[in-house]
């Protein structure tokens, strides 16, 4: 089997065993983390480092970090794309020097994971219905819209499911999503797709167990802040706003009398060294 049927899928296996249908899919964090049991985090990284996947072998945890970015679609496809690292096995060695662009059978095959998740070609199909004679830019808009994709990742789904020709779908990888969404009017769809995903983000069941940590007061609202990388303010609000509160720890005094006898023995203080 190719890299690309085998991703592909992959793909589709993972959407029926998760009863996720061939609708686009939300957030993309939030899916990882509640059908597998990732940990997923959102965070601060290089301008030319998009995510990875990382597995300790001892006690068999595994975690997905993405950047932070103001390219939520690129975003997207690294989530889906590391995800499929996951799924497959995909472990290198921590010193490999691999990276998107290699073109090895292993990210082959999780490029192809990738769009099909996004994108499964049942879904577009269902989306866009009989439209062989109408596909036009306009049409790209929509489908990076709805599915929240690349363009180029959008053109090779058209492409595949025959809605557009090969010479079409290479000028259409050319093009970028912000320019799609100033022409046919999401503009302010997209601005917030990017504040989103220029956000750092905790795992969501760390968050839980320090925010559980608050509650029985062995945990400060300062180390949830720090975790969500926003003000302490903002986290105090939210939390007392949940009914989330740290409880009064009492500071229980001690008469003078009550403690205990010392025997301290300062002979040698008077000897001479």
């Amino acid at each position: 089997m190719s890299p690309e049927a085998e991703g592909r899928a992959a793909a589709e296996r993972f959407r029926r065993e998760h009863h996720l249908g061939v609708q686009p899919l939300g957030d993309l964090v939030a899916i990882i983390e509640q059908t597998t049991g990732v940990d997923v985090a959102v965070l601060d990284a290089g301008p030319d480092e998009h995510g990875l996947a990382m597995r300790d072998p001892e006690r068999g945890t595994v975690f997905i970090g993405v950047a932070r970015t103001q390219k939520p679609m690129r975003q997207r496809s690294t989530l889906a794309h590391e995800l499929g690292h996951v799924l497959f096995g995909d472990w290198v060695p921590q010193d490999a020097a691999v990276k998107w662009s290699d073109q090895t059978p292993q990210e082959e095959r999780c490029r192809a994971f990738a769009r099909h998740l996004l994108i499964p070609l049942e879904g577009l199909r269902k989306f866009l219905g009989d439209q062989e004679d109408q596909i036009t830019l306009a049409t790209l808009s929509a489908v990076v819209q709805r599915f929240l994709v690349s363009p180029a990742i959008a053109a090779i789904a058209l492409e595949q499911a025959g809605y557009i020709d090969n010479a079409t779908k290479e000028k259409w990888s050319r093009v970028f999503t912000p320019q799609l969404a100033a022409r046919f009017g999401w503009s302010d769809q997209y601005h917030a797709l990017q504040a989103d995903s220029n956000r750092r983000r905790a795992p969501q069941r760390l968050l839980a167990r320090a925010i559980m940590g608050l509650a029985e007061g062995v945990l400060s609202a300062q180390a949830i802040a720090t975790l969500r990388g926003i003000p302490l303010r903002e986290v105090e609000a939210e939390l007392e706003e949940a009914g989330v509160v740290a409880p009064d720890q009492p500071v229980e005094w001690s008469a003078a009398r009550d403690l205990p006898d010392v025997d301290v023995d300062l002979s040698d203080l008077d000897s001479d060294d």
